[in-house]
């Protein structure tokens, strides 16, 4: 049966959010700081986010930068995070704990799925720094998650197309992978070919003809989505 494919936005401002709706984007996933990857944003981002823009809203989990094996008091730190989420009527999560061994960790993301309940569970990119991808994938499956951000286990997931077609292909459909990691217009229709329905980007801006790129680390303070190359990137799916 078709899919359409669709576009997550990750925003990491207001002004993103609203764009990334205008612009026809299907999901945002709402971030802050920017140049840490994306940390749980505030309560009041997540409150202003819910009550200006209608499509699905999916806050970031991540009380800090670093890896993703966190002790009791940050686990708990990131229910009470969830608990916010799910009062100001977010669509889901997105999250990812790891075992100090580096694979996923079962018992935190049952947990955490129970406590989102109703709301979606997505694995973001924490999901790249696992040893093994079709086990992470497997688990994370069994830990009731929707979906899996991932760049296939590369910086870029144009990279990593081989790899994320196999995902696609042992997930058959019972989650979904969706490729995200320097995502633009440029390689999206390339990306199509792994067979996957989502993609995510940020969508920054960039300025081709000064010093400012959109990698992260030159990106300053540069955090608002591009428009128009949200809306390239949607015609080309």
């Amino acid at each position: 049966m078709y899919q359409p494919l669709s576009l997550e936005i990750c925003a990491y401002d207001l002004a993103s959010c609203l764009i990334a709706e205008k612009a026809g984007a299907a999901r945002i996933e709402l971030c802050a700081d920017l140049k840490q990857g994306g940390t749980t944003p505030s309560y009041g981002l997540i409150r202003q986010a819910r009550e200006l823009v209608s499509i699905p809203l999916v806050p970031i989990i991540r009380p800090r930068a670093g890896g993703f094996c966190y002790s009791a008091d940050e686990l708990m730190i990131m229910m009470h995070d969830i608990d916010i989420c799910k009062q100001l009527s977010c669509d889901g999560i997105s999250v990812g704990v790891l075992s100090r061994t580096g694979e996923i960790d079962t018992t935190s993301m049952k947990r955490i799925a129970d406590r989102a309940y109703p709301m979606s569970v997505a694995c973001h990119r924490a999901f790249d720094m696992t040893p093994d991808a079709v086990k992470a994938l497997e688990d994370l499956t069994s830990c009731g998650c929707v979906r899996i951000l991932t760049s296939g286990q590369k910086a870029k997931a144009i990279d990593a197309i081989d790899l994320l077609t196999s995902l696609v292909r042992i997930a058959a459909g019972r989650i979904s992978i969706m490729p995200g990691g320097g995502v633009r217009s440029s390689n999206i229709s390339q990306l199509k070919a792994t067979g996957a329905t989502e993609f995510h980007s940020s969508a920054l801006l960039s300025y081709s003809a000064g010093s400012v790129t959109d990698t992260i680390m030159d990106l300053g303070d540069l955090s608002m989505a591009d428009e128009k190359e949200i809306r390239a990137m949607i015609e080309l799916l």
